[in-house]
């Protein structure tokens, strides 16, 4: 369970630790990754603000509303009740939903990295505790980033709808900051895209919050085939 006692300034202290774990400075190396973006570069498929902002909206529609944002609600739930059941589940199948070899290293790369950095400020769970009662380890051995993700926003006492938003930030951040780096793009215009999908991304938290099982999963053909492309392209700036 969290590990931050209730007090008058808990609140600040879960906003502090959102804003940590979304910050750019996090030290897991989010910043080498560009989840098939810099292939649409480089195919034309991406080329100025309006087509960067159309991409993104695309994305986060498609993708994001379907997959990793309600993951997140449903990880809180099944770490709330302690279910490593549901939270294994639930890993595997994000795992699946990636259909590139880049996407699938990227999710385990950045999960491996925050595990770690968790471990380092001890905030993992303490396994003997649960094998002391004979229960399996709350978190996978090898659990992918939006479940470690999901579990150090738990353990900050984030609410969970402020967890889905901190995570898109963090996505529309990245994303951005991919684009200054490889296209003409500048700060001004990274920010007028932030203007444009700043709405669309709470719709899509809202969204998010009330999607059944069985409405899941990513439907993004372009992004899998912008990231397939990308593991032979000549030249790459990023990892993905």
């Amino acid at each position: 369970m969290p590990t931050e006692h209730a007090a008058p300034e808990s609140h600040d202290l879960a906003l502090l630790g959102l804003m940590q774990l979304v910050s750019p400075a996090l030290p897991i190396g989010a910043f080498a990754f560009s989840q098939g973006l810099e292939s649409a570069f480089e195919l034309g498929w991406v080329s100025d603000e309006q087509s960067l902002s159309e991409w993104l909206s695309g994305v986060l529609e498609d993708g994001l509303t379907r997959c990793e944002l309600p993951l997140i609600a449903r990880f809180y739930t099944a770490l709330e009740q302690q279910d490593s059941d549901a939270v294994a589940q639930w890993d595997e199948w994000l795992a699946a939903t990636r259909e590139t070899a880049e996407l699938a290293a990227e999710d385990s790369r950045l999960g491996a990295s925050l595990k770690r950095l968790l471990g380092s400020l001890d905030l993992l769970p303490r396994q003997d505790e649960r094998s002391e009662g004979c229960q399996p380890p709350l978190l996978p051995t090898h659990a992918g980033y939006v479940t470690l993700f999901s579990y150090a926003a738990f353990m900050r006492r984030v609410p969970p709808r402020q967890a889905l938003l901190g995570f898109g930030w963090a996505w529309l951040e990245n994303q951005l900051a991919v684009a200054c780096k490889a296209l003409p793009l500048g700060h001004t215009a990274a920010q007028r895209v932030i203007e444009q999908l700043r709405g669309e991304l709470v719709a899509a938290v809202d969204q998010a919050l009330l999607l059944e099982d069985d409405d899941l999963g990513p439907v993004l053909p372009g992004v899998a085939l912008a990231s397939a492309l990308h593991e032979t392209q000549y030249s790459r700036l990023f990892r993905s």
